[in-house]
C-alpha cells in the first residue's frame, strides 16, 4: 500500500508581517531565558524540586514546572532564574492570578523578565487601572515596542480620550511594516465606541488602508456593516471572505443577516477586551516565527482578559496540543460553550487531542456526538471516518466517508481529500472498482495530485493492470513532489514491478537517501539489489530493514518473517515459494 497520506489544519492567515512583529517585540531575551540550560542555582535551595520542575519544564510539563518551582523558590526565594519559570509555568497554565505575587516580587528585586511585565501590565488592565499602564509603558516596563503601542492606545481609551489613542494608533501604523495591524486595532476601537461610519471607511480601504483580511477582522466588518442597516453589504463580504461552504458560525451569521436582523457589535466593547484582542492578535502572527510555548502566554493573557474571547481559548488549546499537552488540550477545548458557534471547531480539536493522547474511544465518542448534534456538519463525518480508518474500522470509515461526500455534494462544495480518504478505506476492504473510482473523482477535483497519483498508480501496477499509466502517473507524482521519500519509492518500486531492475536501481538509491531509517525502502532496496546481481549488497540492506521495524507495532507494509525468509535462501527462491515469476539475474552468486 501506498504510504505518506498526510493530514493538515488549515488556518486562514492573520494580519500584519510576522517577522516585523517578532523584530519589534524583542523576544531574544525571553527565548534565551526559556531554552537555554538555567543559570547555576545557589546551594540552599531544594535540590530535588528544583531538578524536577527543569525536568518538567524541558517536558513542557506545567503542572509540575508551576508546583516544582514554586517550591524550590522556598529554599531561594531570590533566585531569578528560579522566579522567572515560575511566572511562565503558572502564565502557561493560565493562571494568571498565581503569577502575579511572582511577578510582582521580580520587579520589586530589580529583575527584568518580559514575562513578569507581561502578566503585571494585563493585571493591571484587568483591574482598570489604566494610568499605572500608561506609566509603566513610559518606563520601558511594558510587553515590547509593537504590543505597548496598541496597549497604550487601548489604555488611553479606557481613560475616555478617544482622540489622543486614534493618536497613538496612528503612531503604530506610521511604523514600518506594521500599518495593517494597526488600522485593525483602530477600526475596532472605533466600532467599539458606536462610530461605524469611520470604522466601515477603514474596513473597505476608503481610510488608512489597506488593510488584511482575517476572520476575525471580516465579522467585525459584517457586524459593523448591519449596525449601518447594510445587511446586503454585510452578506456580500462574508460570502467574498468565506466561499458557498461555510461553518456553522459563518452560516449562523449569514442567516441572520438575511433575515434583516441587525447585529450587534460583538468584538469589542471594553478596553480590556481591546488589549485582550492585542495580545491574541500578536500570538497569532507570532506563530509562523516562534515557538508554540511562547505564544501561549499571548493566548492565555486574551483568555483571562477576556471571558467572551472563545477564539484564544481554541488558540491555547491548539498550542498545547502542539506542545503535546493533551490533557490540558483537552480541558481548553471543553471551554467552549455548547451554545457558541465555534462549538463545532472545538469539539473538532478535543478528538484529535484525545486520538494523540491514545484515547482513541474517548475520540470516537466527541466524534459520534458531535455527529449527532450537528448532522448537517460534513467535516464532523469526515474526521469520524478518518479516526476509523486509523484504527482499520474500515466498515464504519466508508459509511462515515458516504455520509460526508454526500453532505459536501449537497452543498455544491465536492473535496478531493475525502473521496481519495474513502478510496483507500475501500481498497482496504478489497473493493478496487469502487476505489478505483473514487481515486478518478479525486483527482478530477484536484489534477495532479501528487498522493493521489502516487496511491492510484501504484495500486494499479501491484494489480498488473493499466500499467503504462500508472507508471505515467507515479512520474507526474515525482516531479510534482521530488524530495518524497515514499513517491521516489514507488517509482523505484513499479520500475522493478516492471523488471527495469537498472532504471529502478537508481531511483529505490535515492529513496533510501531521502528516508535512511524507514524499514520498507530498506527492503525494497534490497529487493531491487539482487535483482540486478549486488547480492550481498542486498543482504545488507534487508539486515537494515529488519533493525528498524517497530517490533511492538510494524508498520503494515513491513513483513519481518519474509525478510528473513529472504535472508535465509535469498529473493529467487522466495518468489518461488510464493508462486511469482523469477527475477532476471544476471548471475548466481546467492
Amino acid at each position: 500500500m501506498p504510504r505518506g497520506l498526510g493530514y493538515a489544519i488549515l488556518r486562514q492567515p492573520e494580519q500584519a508581517n510576522p517577522s516585523v512583529i517578532f523584530r519589534s517585540l524583542t523576544l531574544f531575551a525571553l527565548a534565551a531565558v526559556l531554552a537555554t540550560p538555567p543559570l547555576p542555582v545557589h546551594a540552599n535551595e531544594p535540590a530535588g524540586a528544583y531538578l524536577a520542575a527543569r525536568q518538567a519544564h524541558y517536558l513542557n510539563d506545567y503542572e509540575n514546572a508551576a508546583l516544582y518551582f514554586t517550591r524550590a523558590l522556598t529554599g531561594d526565594p531570590s533566585n531569578p532564574n528560579i522566579l522567572e519559570h515560575a511566572v511562565a509555568a503558572q502564565l502557561s497554565l493560565g493562571q494568571v492570578e498565581r503569577a502575579l505575587p511572582v511577578a510582582r516580587r521580580m520587579e520589586e528585586g530589580g529583575f527584568s523578565s518580559q514575562v513578569a511585565q507581561m502578566v503585571l501590565i494585563a493585571t493591571e488592565i484587568n483591574r482598570g487601572d489604566y494610568d499605572a499602564v500608561l506609566a509603566r509603558i513610559a518606563d520601558e516596563r511594558g510587553v515590547g515596542p509593537l504590543a505597548d503601542g496598541l496597549i497604550a492606545a487601548w489604555a488611553t481609551l479606557g481613560k475616555g480620550d478617544m482622540a489622543s489613542a486614534l493618536a497613538l494608533f496612528d503612531e503604530v501604523a506610521d511604523e514600518r511594516g506594521l500599518r495593517s495591524f494597526a488600522i485593525y486595532h483602530k477600526a475596532l476601537a472605533l466600532a467599539s465606541v458606536g462610530d461605524y461610519e469611520a470604522a466601515d471607511a477603514i474596513y473597505s480601504g476608503e481610510a488608512d488602508g489597506p488593510m488584511q483580511t482575517t476572520r476575525r477582522g471580516t465579522i467585525a466588518w459584517a457586524e459593523v456593516l448591519s449596525q449601518l442597516e447594510r445587511n446586503e453589504d454585510a452578506i456580500k463580504v462574508i460570502d467574498e471572505a468565506f466561499g458557498s461552504d461555510q461553518d456553522p458560525q459563518i452560516a449562523s451569521l449569514r442567516e441572520r443577516l438575511e433575515a434583516g436582523e441587525r447585529l450587534n457589535f460583538s468584538r469589542i466593547d471594553t478596553a480590556r477586551e481591546g488589549v485582550a484582542e492585542v495580545f491574541y492578535s500578536l500570538g497569532r502572527a507570532l506563530l509562523a516565527d516562534t515557538s508554540e510555548d511562547y505564544v501561549l502566554f499571548y493566548s492565555r493573557l486574551a483568555e483571562y482578559l477576556s471571558e467572551t474571547h472563545i477564539d484564544s481559548r481554541i488558540m491555547s488549546a491548539e498550542l498545547l496540543d502542539e506542545l503535546g499537552q493533551f490533557d490540558l488540550a483537552t480541558e481548553a477545548y471543553k471551554r467552549v460553550p455548547r451554545d457558541h458557534p465555534a462549538f463545532h471547531a472545538a469539539e473538532l480539536g478535543r478528538a484529535e487531542a484525545l486520538r494523540r493522547a491514545g484515547k482513541t474511544d474517548g475520540a470516537i465518542e466527541v466524534l459520534e456526538q458531535l455527529r449527532r448534534s450537528h448532522p448537517e456538519l460534513p467535516i464532523a463525518a469526515a474526521a469520524a471516518g478518518d479516526l476509523y480508518r486509523q484504527m482499520e474500522q474500515f466498515d464504519k470509515a466508508s459509511a462515515a466517508y458516504d455520509e460526508a461526500i454526500a453532505l459536501y455534494d449537497a452543498r455544491e462544495n465536492p473535496q478531493w481529500f475525502v473521496h481519495y480518504a474513502r478510496a483507500i478505506t475501500l481498497e482496504r476492504q478489497g473493493l478496487w472498482d469502487r476505489a478505483e473510482a473514487d481515486f478518478r473523482r479525486s483527482l478530477e477535483l484536484n489534477p495532479e495530485q501528487p498522493q493521489v497519483l502516487n496511491y492510484l498508480g501504484y495500486s494499479l501496477v501491484e494489480k498488473n493492470t493499466k500499467l503504462d499509466e500508472a507508471l505515467d502517473m507515479i512520474e507526474r507524482a515525482v516531479a510534482a513532489q521530488p524530495d518524497s521519500g515514499f513517491i521516489v519509492d514507488s517509482l523505484g518500486w513499479v520500475l522493478y514491478r516492471l523488471g527495469r531492475y537498472d532504471e529502478a536501481i537508481g531511483h529505490m538509491e535515492h529513496a533510501a537517501e531521502l528516508m535512511p531509517v524507514d524499514p520498507v525502502v530498506n527492503d525494497h532496496l534490497g529487493d531491487v539489489l539482487w535483482a540486478v546481481g549486488r547480492f550481498t549488497e542486498a543482504r545488507f540492506q534487508w539486515r537494515r530493514a529488519l533493525s528498524f521495524v517497530d517490533k511492538e507495532n510494524p508498520a503494515p507494509d513491513v513483513k519481518p518473517d519474509r525478510i528473513r525468509r529472504k535472508l535465509e535462501v535469498g529473493l529467487d527462491k522466495v518468489l518461488a515459494e510464493e508462486g511469482a515469476p523469477p527475477l532476471r539475474v544476471a548471475d548466481d552468486e546467492g
